[in-house]
């Protein structure tokens, strides 16, 4: 009975799965359809730091609106910050010492210059007289030395307060903080990271990036109008505006996360913009677009086939 049940089981036709939601119906007679990914007008900024150290302090949240060169985070840096205490010593110290060389020089010149006429009379010695130009002489030397350790020391306080300065790690442009990737206490790693220390972009206004197949790049056309769909609910659509094109073909980005996935297909990558306003769209999403084809690429097209053909 078992194995019956199992036959009349195989040639009962299966229901078709549904969509879990509708896929979106293209606007346009003629378009190329891409995917479509949601992206922060100043693209989406991974922050890192220039200097490896403990986090001492985070200055901003996920969703804070910053402007540029706001503080967001600071490293430990007492060490630094001890270095740069004695250079601003040492060149307090070098400026004082040439103040003191520039009055021994005034010195040694104002006895030179009363050394002249008495030398011109014979009422000192040439000795003396070669002494005090001897002085003089010394005197210059040991200012030029003063000053050159001011340049020195002044260059070393310049230093410390760079790396100073570099602690403190800021917004390279205005717009919001879509990430906090760290706290304090933990400890901050120079170079390109997996995850970025903060993320963060300008979402006033997005940025759609679409990937075109190579093999449709052909049909694209620059100022070509667009329309984008959410994924989920293709109820909801919003017209593009063409921004730029990387007139470069990148391979296609996988999204699957499979490391056995190969890749082989190319796309042309085109950035249109959209204003925000009340749509529920968000940096990262994915949407549908469609781009709308009007007949100058196949035209364009045509004709040079036609031209290139024998006559």
């Amino acid at each position: 009975m078992g194995g019956l049940w199992l036959v009349l089981q195989a040639g009962v036709p299966r229901p078709v799965a549904q969509p879990a939601a509708q896929p979106a119906a293209a606007p346009y007679q003629r378009y190329v359809a891409g995917g479509g990914m949601v992206e922060a007008s100043t693209r989406n900024v991974a922050i890192s730091t220039p200097t490896s150290g403990v986090i001492a302090k985070v200055n901003v949240k996920v969703g804070e609106r910053v402007t540029q060169g706001q503080p967001l985070f600071h490293i430990d840096g007492r060490d630094l910050e001890a270095q740069l205490a004695t250079r601003r010593a040492a060149a307090t110290l070098a400026t004082l010492q040439v103040r003191e060389a520039e009055i021994s020089l005034a010195n040694a010149r104002r006895r030179l210059e009363q050394a002249k006429p008495l030398h011109d009379r014979n009422v000192i010695s040439p000795d003396e007289f070669a002494s005090r130009s001897h002085d003089a002489a010394l005197a210059e030397a040991r200012l030029a030395s003063a000053r050159a350790s001011a340049d020195m020391a002044a260059a070393q306080l310049q230093e410390a307060e760079t790396a100073v300065g570099r602690l403190t790690v800021r917004a390279p442009v205005a717009g919001d903080v879509l990430q906090v990737n760290v706290a304090p206490g933990e400890y901050a790693q120079t170079g390109i990271l997996s995850k970025p220390l903060i993320l963060m972009g300008d979402t006033q206004t997005l940025h759609v990036r679409v990937d075109i197949d190579e093999n449709d790049a052909w049909r694209f056309t620059r100022g070509s109008s667009a329309k984008g769909f959410l994924r989920g609910n293709s109820a909801i659509a919003f017209d593009l505006r063409f921004a730029y094109v990387e007139p470069y073909v990148v391979p296609k980005t996988s999204l699957t996360g499979l490391s056995t996935e190969r890749v082989d297909t190319r796309v042309l990558q085109v950035v249109y913009s959209v204003s925000r306003g009340d749509l529920p769209l968000y940096v990262g999403q994915q949407v549908d677009v469609y781009v709308d084809v009007d007949g100058s690429a196949v035209a364009r097209s045509d004709a040079h086939l036609n031209a290139d053909s024998p006559h």
